[in-house]
């Protein structure tokens, strides 16, 4: 039996009811349809495709054509999941305009939501999409758009200082409107202590086992994508090497003559076929 699409009421009913809901980051329909067949409530589509599909170095190239390819395919494959639709570099940042243009195009195709990466500078262009009544899920800690500026992948929030700033990043994005916020690699009292300031629900990546949400890449969790495995991911399968061993085998069955087998073949009438010689 189809699951059941969860609601955003029933997603900051999580702040309360002490369930955790789970999101995983896919970019194509037969991952999205795998994880549509599973327990996982959210699928993000993550521009993290800048480097997972499309083997960037960060989520800086990746452009709304980019976004609108990617979740019309996840919307296709999990029509019974929630699906969060990245807001990629520069779509939200010029003006408030463009954002909700842009924002609401990615809820035309199928996205449930979007997702907008920044601190409090961004908390007005937040306000202005909710406002024109689009559902936002924040973003605060390591953002990816700006890892540069971070000096990288890195952990945040570690000093007093670099917590307070966020813990004050997390309020402003919260009363701005956001019905979710994602806390990514941050030490895990830092996201406790959010959670518990914030209205909206909290999801951790990397964030610690108190947020009211946990979110992972698929192709983390099944082992796929290895170019780098973060702290924070626990893979549950080794896949990538698994496929390559099917195709090595593969490849030696066609070398040694056992494959293709008779069962894999299409025949014809033996005198349809005499009449061809």
């Amino acid at each position: 039996m189809a699951k059941t699409k969860i609601t955003i009421p029933e997603i900051l009913a999580t702040k309360h009811n002490g369930k955790k809901f789970k999101m995983i980051t896919v970019y194509d329909y037969p991952m999205a349809g795998i994880v549509d067949r599973s327990a996982a409530e959210l699928i993000l589509v993550g521009d993290s495709l800048g480097m997972v599909i499309q083997g960037h170095d960060g989520t800086v190239p990746v452009n709304m054509e980019d976004m609108i390819y990617h979740v019309k395919l996840v919307r296709r494959g999990a029509p019974n999941t929630f699906v969060v639709g990245d807001m990629p570099f520069l779509s939200y940042q010029v003006n408030k305009d463009e954002a909700i243009r842009n924002a609401g195009t990615l809820l035309k195709i199928g996205a449930d939501c979007v997702k907008m990466e920044g601190d409090f500078k961004i908390a007005n262009t937040v306000k202005a999409v909710v406002d024109a009544g689009i559902p936002v899920m924040g973003h605060i800690g390591l953002t990816p758009q700006t890892a540069a500026m971070m000096g990288g992948f890195k952990v945040q929030g570690k000093s007093s200082e670099a917590a307070e700033k966020l813990l004050q990043d997390a309020i402003a994005i919260d009363n701005a409107g956001v019905f979710a916020m994602v806390l990514e690699c941050m030490p895990a009292g830092l996201c406790k202590l959010i959670t518990e300031r914030v209205k909206c629900a909290t999801i951790s990546v990397g964030g610690g086992g108190d947020c009211n949400g946990h979110n992972l890449n698929a192709y983390d969790l099944v082992g796929i994508f290895d170019k780098f495995v973060p702290k924070f991911v626990k893979q549950y399968a080794q896949m990538g090497q698994q496929m390559v061993d099917v195709f090595d085998t593969w490849c030696k069955e066609i070398d040694d003559g056992t494959f293709p087998e008779e069962k894999h073949c299409f025949t014809m009438n033996d005198e349809d076929l005499k009449r061809l010689y």
